[in-house]
């Protein structure tokens, strides 16, 4: 089955064919660092981190560019206030890069915490200032922008009278003038859609550099334009960020590599949809916002407990990654007891002996299976939807614990379903998904302690000894933990 990918530009699911056969080229939106990273962010990066992973498992050579814009970011999206950096920098008496580093190992510091693989490229705004200067350059030769009193305006209204402006979106000209403000008397730009390439400096501006224009800055919007054509070519693969960058900074990013180089930048644009928490949209101005590091300790009003990183990672591919996810605490405890009760699954799954004998197995448990494994990869391949795998993945642990468990025969799959099945286990949870051992339920080593506890308690029911059975499980709550018995005949276990 050929890869499927959505693609936002044509609002279609299209097959996936790289430019130069078997390499790919994908670019995401990176954070601005001057604050710590969101969980949107958080949710974008984990989405593309799967994508990377699944189309290196899938035999692609990939290039993962994700920049890190730090630098040009103002406080409106109309090219108004001060770069976010030179306020907070100013207010802190610190060098801006002194802001950019401390968010900067952050940011990573979260993206490790979530399993998260390190991009091929990280490039930074800073360090690709000549590049944007360049495109600006190419812009005003080719006629799509102006130059007022040191600032250089991309000019929307002339690039619309060739290409559709608001393409990405699926929206005209008009509609998206409706909802800006007439310009005022002192505005220089000519139009009320025009944004910024390259912004003039006030003398006391803490991140300048020279230009033919004067001493400046970049605009937000350049930057990933002139970043992503010199690490992935003027046409390249994949193009991705949160939904909310669409309207704008992608939409600004068709633009500009069109007025410059006569093409749009990417085949494939795709956006990851919003968070909301209790079904309503996460917003820092409402207070039902949370960071990850206050996910991880559960210290927020809004959080019953503390979520370990692996956790928050499970909860975000149980739903696709176009869909709202919306946070809850049950939702985030039904995810807790979910990947502890798959994990445990896979290392029951891990133990089981394959031998040399080649019986022939049930036949129609060995094909539910078989069914169930294969259904893995077609649902990745249609556009990346791990929450069907995930859901093909909790129908095989009734029967990996029913094995274990000697509920069914222990011959009833063939040893060549048991070595795919553990093989796509491996491969699915730890590969592609990057879930990892000391996720939901702390460390290995109280997993060890744990699954001991329940083979004793096990033995004892076998042994119809309940009182053994009973002083377990009444120990284990009075220190917090709570025993579950499942209707597999399994026993699953969770913190408070």
């Amino acid at each position: 089955m050929p890869l499927k990918i959505y693609n936002t530009l044509t609002r279609t699911k299209e097959d996936f064919h790289p430019i130069t056969p078997g390499h790919v080229g994908m670019y995401v939106c990176g954070p601005t660092v001057y604050s710590d990273v969101h969980l949107g962010n958080c949710r974008t990066f984990i989405s593309f981190d799967i994508i990377y992973r699944y189309l290196l498992y899938s035999g692609y050579k990939v290039r993962y560019v994700r920049n890190i814009t730090d630098a040009g970011h103002l406080e409106g999206d109309r090219d108004e206030g001060d770069d976010k950096f030179s306020k907070i920098a100013r207010l802190q008496q610190l060098e801006p890069m002194e802001i950019v580093q401390k968010y900067t190992l952050g940011y990573h510091h979260v993206m490790n915490l979530l399993n998260n693989l390190p991009p091929s490229i990280e490039p930074t705004a800073t360090g690709h200032i000549a590049e944007q200067i360049q495109m600006t350059q190419q812009i005003l030769a080719n006629g799509y922008a102006y130059e007022m009193d040191g600032t250089v305006y991309f000019d929307v209204e002339k690039y619309n009278t060739e290409q559709p402006y608001g393409i990405l979106t699926n929206r005209k000209l008009e509609d998206l003038m409706e909802g800006t403000r007439e310009l005022g008397g002192q505005d220089e730009k000519k139009g009320r859609l025009d944004f910024a390439l390259w912004i003039k400096a006030r003398p006391e501006h803490l991140m300048q550099w020279p230009s033919p224009w004067g001493m400046g800055f970049p605009g937000w919007h350049i930057e990933c334009s002139a970043m992503s054509e010199k690490y992935l070519g003027k046409k390249f693969d994949i193009h991705g960020g949160g939904l909310d960058l669409a309207a704008t900074h992608h939409t600004n990013e068709i633009a500009q590599s069109q007025a410059c180089y006569h093409t749009s930048p990417a085949k494939f644009w795709m956006h990851t949809n919003m968070l909301t928490v209790n079904g309503t949209r996460m917003s820092k101005s409402l207070g039902n916002g949370f960071l990850p590091e206050e996910l991880f300790s559960g210290n927020h009003p809004l959080l019953e407990k503390a979520y370990a990183p692996m956790v928050v990672r499970f909860f975000m591919l149980q739903t696709h990654y176009r869909s709202t996810l919306d946070f809850s605490n049950d939702a985030l405890q039904a995810s807790e007891k979910g990947l502890k009760k798959l994990w445990e699954a896979y290392e029951t799954l891990g133990k089981m002996e394959t031998g040399n004998e080649q019986p022939k197995g049930d036949a129609e448990t060995d094909k539910k299976v078989l069914s169930l494994v294969a259904s893995f990869e077609v649902s990745m391949d249609d556009d990346f939807n791990t929450a069907k795998v995930i859901a093909s993945m909790f129908e095989l642990v009734p029967v990996i614990n029913s094995i274990r468990d000697g509920l069914i025969p222990a011959g009833s799959l063939s040893p060549s379903t048991i070595q795919l099945l553990q093989q796509k286990f491996k491969t699915y949870l730890e590969d592609v998904f990057g879930l990892k051992n000391s996720a939901a339920t702390g460390t290995g080593t109280l997993n060890g302690v744990m699954q001991l506890l329940i083979d004793i308690r096990k033995k004892a029911r076998a042994k119809k000894d309940f009182a053994t059975s009973d002083t377990i499980r009444n120990q284990l709550t009075q220190l917090g933990i709570e025993l579950k018995d499942e209707k597999d005949g399994g026993m699953s276990w969770s913190i408070g």
